[in-house]
C-alpha cells in the first residue's frame, strides 16, 4: 500500500503546532510518509512574530520520509490556502490527509486514515475519511460507520472526490435555496443550520471551503467514514484563534481511541442510519459545541 502525502495548514500558533508535530511522530507511519507543510505568512502586524516562531520550529521538523514547506510570500486565509494546498497535493498523489495546527492525533491516526483510503478507493459513493467523532456512544458492528456530512478536523480524500469540489457553489446552493426539503436534510434534520451559512458564503460574508466542500458532496449524495471512537482532540478552542473564543465546555481530555486488532473493520456502502439519529442527537443537545462548529466551518480561526 503506498501511503498518502500528510498536510498540514499553519498560521500562527507556535505551541499548538508542537502538539501537532509530536502526535503525528507518535505514528508508526509517519516515517514513512512524505509531508508537506504549509506556512500562511501574516495578515497584520500582530502576527508577525508568531508565524515567525511557527516558521522557525516547523524548520526543525525531522522523522518524515520526505518534508516539504510552503511559506506563503502573503496571507492567503485558511480556505484558500487549503483549497489551493489540497489541490496541487491530491493532484499530484491521488490521495491526500489533511490536519491544521490545532487537531491533535491518535497513535493509530495515519493507520486508520491509509487502510481506509485504500479499502474504498474505488468507492465514488465515499468521498471523504474523517478521524474525528463526536462525543456520543455509538455501537455498531464494524470500527467506523458511513454518515451523509463531511468534517473539517483531520480528514482525507481522493483526487477523484476532490474533483467534485465546487468552489463557486454554482449549481448547488440554487439547488438548496428552492427546495426546503433539501434543507433539512443539509441541516441535519434541524439539528444544525448549515444552510445560514451557505447563505453567509454567498453573501461574501464569511470565506469557508468547509461549508462549500459539504455542499459539493451532499449534492452527490456522497458518504463520509468516521470512526466509531475519535482519532482527533481539538486542541484550538483556547482563545488562541483569530475569532474562536476560550471554552471549557469541549472535551479537551476525552481518550483519543487506538485499535486494537490488527486489522481494521470497514463498513459496507450505506449510511448508518442509528449512528446518524444519534449524533443528531447530541448535536440537538449541545449548544455551545454547535457554536465551535460554526466558527470552523466559517473559516474564522485566520
Amino acid at each position: 500500500m503506498k501511503l498518502a502525502p500528510i498536510v498540514l495548514f499553519t498560521y500562527n500558533r507556535p505551541w499548538h503546532t508542537r502538539q501537532t508535530i509530536d502526535a503525528l511522530l507518535k505514528n508508526e507511519l509517519s516515517s514513512e510518509s512524505e509531508f508537506f507543510i504549509y506556512s500562511d505568512a501574516p495578515k497584520n502586524d500582530t502576527a508577525i512574530d508568531s508565524v515567525k516562531q511557527v516558521r522557525a520550529f516547523i524548520k526543525t521538523i525531522d522523522g518524515f520520509k520526505k518534508i516539504t514547506i510552503v511559506e506563503r510570500e502573503k496571507n492567503w486565509g485558511l480556505a484558500n490556502s487549503i483549497i489551493d494546498g489540497v489541490t496541487k497535493i491530491v493532484n499530484e498523489y491521488g490521495k491526500i490527509i489533511v490536519l491544521e495546527d490545532d487537531l491533535v492525533i491518535a497513535p493509530c491516526f495515519l493507520k486508520f486514515m491509509n487502510e481506509a483510503l485504500e479499502y474504498y478507493i474505488n468507492d465514488k459513493k465515499v468521498m471523504q475519511i474523517s478521524g474525528h467523532m463526536f462525543d456520543v456512544n455509538i455501537t455498531a458492528a464494524t470500527d467506523a460507520v458511513l454518515l451523509p456530512f463531511t468534517t473539517s478536523w483531520g480528514w482525507a480524500t481522493w483526487k477523484r472526490a476532490w474533483e467534485a469540489f465546487n468552489p463557486s457553489m454554482s449549481s448547488g446552493y440554487a439547488k438548496l435555496k428552492n427546495d426546503k426539503a433539501l434543507q433539512t436534510n443539509f441541516n441535519l434534520q434541524g439539528a444544525y443550520n448549515y444552510f445560514d451559512m451557505l447563505k453567509l458564503q454567498a453573501k461574501g460574508k464569511i470565506d469557508s471551503w468547509a461549508i462549500r466542500w459539504y455542499l459539493s458532496v451532499f449534492t452527490l449524495d456522497g458518504l463520509t467514514l468516521y470512526p466509531v471512537q475519535s482519532l482527533i482532540k481539538n486542541i484550538g478552542f483556547d482563545g488562541s484563534g483569530t475569532h474562536c473564543k476560550s471554552s471549557s465546555s469541549y472535551h479537551y481530555s476525552k481518550r483519543l481511541h487506538s485499535f486494537s486488532v490488527p486489522n481494521i473493520n470497514f463498513p459496507d456502502i450505506s449510511l448508518n442510519r442509528d449512528a446518524y439519529s444519534q449524533i443528531i442527537q447530541y448535536l440537538n443537545s449541545q449548544r455551545s459545541f454547535k457554536a465551535k462548529l460554526r466558527a470552523v466551518f466559517s473559516g474564522l480561526k485566520g
